[in-house]
C-alpha cells in the first residue's frame, strides 16, 4: 500500500507529494493539467524503463520516492527511490541501498498495477491469463503447485536420463584414458593416510643408526654411572645436611627431588626408544619400494594423494557407467515412464479444475460487466489442453480470455477487438472479481472513465468504490460521480507561462464542491454547485 509519493522534476512537475487514503483516492483536473505525468512518475517507480524525456527542461534530474506499507504486518516499511539523470541514466536505492532497476521492479512493481488505457500489456497477453484464473480459483496452491511439482520432477528425471546417455556414448578416448587411470592407480592401491605414515617411518629408519646412538647416550648420561641422576642425588643429600642448620634451604632439596623424577623418566623413555629401534633391511627396501609407487602415482595423477584419489573416483564412475549402462539405461527410462505418469496425472487434475473453473470466473466478471453497463459484451474464458511438449511451468493448458462485444458475435482475442475503453473496464471487472485474491495492493487507474457519461459513469464510480473495499485503489478522472465517492481528493493545475509547472493540491469543503461543480458542467455555477452539494451529501 503506497503512503506516500514524492515527486520532483519528472516532466511538467517542479515538485509534488501525493499521500493517498488507504481506499479510494481520485486526481481531477483540466485537461493537459499533467495528470499524466503522475503516472509516468509511478512508471519510474514500480521499475519501468526510462529515458532523458522523464526530466523537466532545465533540470538536472528527475527523482521519484515512494514510501509504501505492504498489506503483511510481518512485513517492513519499504522506501523506494529513483532518479533519472538528463543523460538518461537511472539509479535505484531501497531501503537506502542501491539496487538495480530490475531489484526495483521485482520489490515494487507487485505492491503497484498502473490500469491505463496503454497499461494493460498483461490482460493481452494469454501467459498471464492462466495466472489470473488460478488465482480466482485458489488454483495455485494446489493442482497447479502439484503440476509444477510433477514437472520438475520429470525434467530431473530426463535430465538424468540425457546424462546417462551422454555418458554412455563417451568417446573411446575418454573411455581409454579413464581405464588406464583406473587401472594404474589400483595396480598400486594406495590407502587414505598412507603415503604420511610410510614417510614418516622412511625418515626413522634411514637415520636408524643416529636415532639409536643419541638416544642411548642421553639414557646413560641421565641414568648412567657419574650421570646426571648421580649428581643431582649428591646435591640433595649435601642441601638435606645444611638444612639442619638452616631449615630455608630445604625447599631446594624438595625441589631437585621434583626434578629427579622428571630426570628418571625422560632416561626410562630414551632407554625404550632405543630398544624399539628394529629397522631390518628387509623393511626398509620394502618401505622404499611403496614410497617410489606412490610417489609415482603423485607424478602421473596429482600433485597431491587427494587429488590422486578423485581421479581414481571419477575414473571408476565413467567406466563403470559405461560397464553398466544397460542397467542404469533401463533404470533411468523406467524412472523418465513413472514421472511422466505422475505428471500426465497431475496434468489431468490441473486441466479439469481450469475447466471447471472457467465458465464461473467469466460469469463473475460479466456480472461486474453488466453493472458497468456493456450491454451483451461478455468475457469468455476457454481452456485448451496442450500436447506434451508445450507443458511448462504455465500449465498443461491454454487459457484464453476472449471478448465478445455483443451476444450475437464471434468471441476473439481481446487485443484484436477491444478498445481502449473496453479494455479498460474489463480490467475494471477483473479485479473487482478477484478482490483480495488479487496480489497487486495498489491499483492506479488512469482515465478508465474515457467516453463514460450518464448512468454508466455511476456504474463505474460504484464498481471503483467496491473494489477500493480491498485494495488502494488511485484514479486519475474526469467524472463527478466517480470524484464524489473518494475518500482523499486531490486537484491536479498547471501554471501558465514558458516554464509551465503541475500543482498537486488536497481539496476538501468548500474547494471540493467547487471541483465537482467543475467537474460537472465546467464552471461552478449555483446549480452546478447545488448539484455537487447534492452528490456529495452535503
Amino acid at each position: 500500500m503506497i503512503d506516500e509519493i514524492q515527486v520532483k522534476d519528472v516532466a511538467l512537475i517542479r515538485e509534488a507529494s501525493l499521500s493517498p487514503s488507504p481506499r479510494l483516492t481520485v486526481l481531477t483536473g483540466e485537461t493537459g493539467a499533467g495528470k499524466t505525468a503522475l503516472v509516468s512518475a509511478v512508471k519510474l517507480l514500480v521499475g519501468e524503463r526510462a529515458d532523458s524525456s522523464y526530466v523537466r527542461e532545465g533540470a538536472k534530474n528527475a527523482e521519484v520516492r515512494g514510501r509504501l506499507f505492504p498489506s503483511d504486518p510481518a512485513a517492513e516499511e519499504l522506501v523506494a527511490v529513483r532518479k533519472v539523470s538528463a543523460d538518461g541514466r537511472s539509479r535505484a536505492t531501497i531501503n537506502g541501498a542501491m539496487a538495480s532497476v530490475s531489484e526495483l521492479a521485482r520489490t515494487v512493481g507487485p505492491l503497484v498495477e498502473l490500469c491505463g488505457q496503454h497499461e494493460y500489456q498483461s490482460l493481452l497477453k494469454p501467459a498471464e491469463h492462466g495466472r489470473i484464473l488460478d488465482g480466482w480459483a485458489d488454483l495455485e496452491s494446489t493442482v497447479g503447485a502439484a503440476f509444477r511439482e510433477a514437472l520438475a520432477d520429470a525434467r530431473a528425471a530426463e535430465a538424468a536420463l540425457e546424462e546417462l546417455r551422454a555418458t554412455a556414448n563417451a568417446s573411446n578416448a575418454q573411455l581409454e584414458e579413464a581405464r588406464f587411470t583406473l587401472q594404474q592407480i589400483e595396480a598400486v592401491n594406495p590407502e587414505g593416510g598412507e603415503y604420511e605414515e610410510t614417510r614418516d617411518w622412511l625418515a626413522r629408519a634411514e637415520h636408524a643408526e643416529v636415532l639409536a646412538r643419541n638416544s642411548h647416550g642421553a639414557a646413560e648420561a641421565l641414568s648412567g654411572d657419574g650421570g646426571a641422576l648421580d649428581a643431582l642425588n649428591t646435591a640433595i643429600s649435601l642441601i638435606e645436611e645444611a638444612s639442619r642448620a638452616d631449615e630455608s634451604l630445604a625447599p631446594f632439596a624438595a625441589s631437585l627431588r621434583e626434578i629427579c623424577f622428571v630426570v628418571e623418566d625422560v632416561s626410562r623413555d630414551m632407554a625404550g626408544y632405543c630398544d624399539a629401534i628394529d629397522f631390518d633391511g628387509e623393511s626398509l627396501a620394502a618401505a622404499q619400494e611403496r614410497m617410489g609407487q606412490l610417489m609415482g602415482l603423485m607424478r602421473s595423477f596429482g600433485p597431491t594423494m587427494e587429488a590422486i584419489f578423485e581421479r581414481w573416483d571419477e575414473a571408476a564412475a565413467l567406466v563403470g557407467l559405461v560397464d553398466d549402462a544397460d542397467e542404469n539405461l533401463a533404470r533411468a527410462e523406467a524412472a523418465v515412464e513413472a514421472a511422466e505418469g505422475a505428471l500426465a496425472e497431475a496434468a489431468a487434475a490441473y486441466d479439469a479444475a481450469r475447466i471447471e473453473a472457467a465458465p464461473r470466473f467469466a460469469a463473475a466478471v460479466n456480472e461486474v460487466l453488466g453493472r458497468l453497463e456493456m450491454g451483451t459484451a461478455a468475457l469468455v474464458c476457454t481452456v485448451e489442453p496442450l500436447p506434451r511438449e508445450s507443458w511448462s511451468a504455465a500449465g498443461s493448458a491454454s487459457v484464453v480470455f476472449e471478448f465478445k462485444p455483443g451476444a450475437s458475435m464471434q468471441p476473439r482475442p481481446l487485443a484484436r477487438i477491444a478498445s481502449g475503453g473496453e479494455i479498460s473496464r474489463v480490467m475494471l471487472a477483473i479485479k473487482v472479481a478477484l478482490g483480495a485474491k488479487d496480489g497487486t495492493e495498489t491499483l492506479i487507474f488512469d482515465e478508465v472513465d474515457a467516453g463514460v457519461g450518464g448512468s454508466t459513469a455511476n456504474a463505474l464510480a460504484a464498481v471503483l468504490a467496491e473494489l477500493a473495499e480491498s485494495h488502494q485503489v488511485i484514479a486519475i478522472t474526469h467524472l463527478a460521480q466517480v470524484a464524489v465517492l473518494a475518500d482523499t481528493h486531490y486537484t491536479v493545475t498547471k501554471t501558465a507561462g514558458d516554464a509551465p509547472e503541475t500543482a498537486l493540491t488536497p481539496v476538501e469543503g468548500d474547494e471540493r464542491v467547487a471541483e465537482v461543480a467543475r467537474l460537472l458542467s465546467g464552471t461552478a455555477t449555483e446549480t452546478s454547485l447545488a448539484h455537487a452539494r447534492e452528490l456529495l451529501g452535503q
